[in-house]
């Protein structure tokens, strides 16, 4: 392995280990999970401001483009809302199970959109699932099934939205003098979309809720915001975006697989979350972990035999 392999592996599990520790922010900052989104994409959002790449792409793009990056950033909005809300209703580790399970979803999801069949491997793994999360739901606490359920349909919006944007990128290859579309600017567009479908719906989620804080409790949870947007997001982004451009797929999925694993490693170091679960719990997590990870192993073999 080079020098520019290894230095790509170490930047991609930095990426990895601090999407992990999105769930960890979550649990600790005070505000509710659609004002808490609403600051995430606002930071975030102001730090992509600094690419230059971003003034240089979007006047090149057309309407029907922008529109469609736009829709795709409301399902992202309301992926982050869900997710955090999995946090705040349950915990930080049976949110991050429900989240492996977006690779089930994206077997089923895919085929339809990129216009391909069904794998069938990716079938049976995606049936192991089921019983990982017969485990989790059936042997945790009654108040937190709530945030199972958010989890799973968080899980469901993000391999919806990440099979979109794969399609997005596919479908404009040919724009900017073949560079196709710019990371930076898509991800800016569909976030401010996002900040803005919050603004809009804020309102209406506090007549239904009650009194909802919006602006942050104290310093803490200022500082909080900033390392969940600049640090878990902007910067992870970056690092994820070089790591991936000189490894192989093989290689990134098996690492970004490693997410729920760091979330829930951090969770029980932390919070003590492995008291709050029974023994069962974790057979659910060892078998969907299993199955996320199988994934890359059993399609390079299969694309291999082929």
């Amino acid at each position: 392995m080079n020098t520019a392999d290894k230095r790509s592996y170490l930047e991609l599990h930095i990426a990895v280990f601090l999407w992990g520790f999105t769930a960890i922010l979550g649990k600790v900052i005070s505000l509710e999970e659609i004002a808490l989104v609403w600051w995430r994409l606002a930071f975030t959002c102001l730090s992509l401001l600094l690419f230059k790449s971003i003034w240089i792409a979007i006047p090149t793009y057309s309407k029907k483009l922008i529109l469609q990056m736009m829709g795709i950033g409301i399902i992202v909005a309301l992926h982050w809302v869900l997710f955090f809300g999995s946090v705040k209703y349950s915990n930080v580790s049976i949110c991050l199970v429900c989240m492996a399970t977006g690779s089930f979803f994206a077997s089923i999801i895919e085929p339809f959109i990129m216009k391909y069949k069904h794998r069938w491997y990716e079938m049976i793994l995606g049936l192991f699932v089921i019983p990982g999360m017969y485990f989790v739901v059936n042997f945790i606490p009654t108040e937190k099934l709530l945030g199972v359920y958010f989890g799973l349909i968080s899980a469901f919006l993000a391999a919806l939205f990440s099979i979109l944007n794969k399609k997005i990128i596919e479908d404009n290859k040919a724009i900017n003098d073949h560079k196709g579309v710019d990371p930076f600017a898509m991800t800016f567009i569909e976030l401010a979309a996002g900040l803005i479908f919050l603004s809009i719906i804020f309102p209406l989620y506090t007549q239904w809720m009650g009194d909802t804080p919006f602006l942050p409790k104290d310093a803490f949870d200022i500082g909080y915001l900033l390392v969940l947007a600049l640090l878990c997001t902007t910067f992870a982004y970056v690092l994820g975006l070089r790591a991936l451009r000189h490894l192989s797929a093989f290689a990134s999925t098996l690492v970004v697989n490693l997410e729920p694993v760091y979330g829930i490693i951090l969770a029980w170091l932390l919070f003590e979350e492995n008291k709050e679960v029974g023994n069962y719990f974790y057979i659910g997590v060892i078998i969907i972990i299993l199955s996320v990870f199988s994934h890359p192993f059993i399609k390079k073999r299969f694309e291999k035999s082929k």
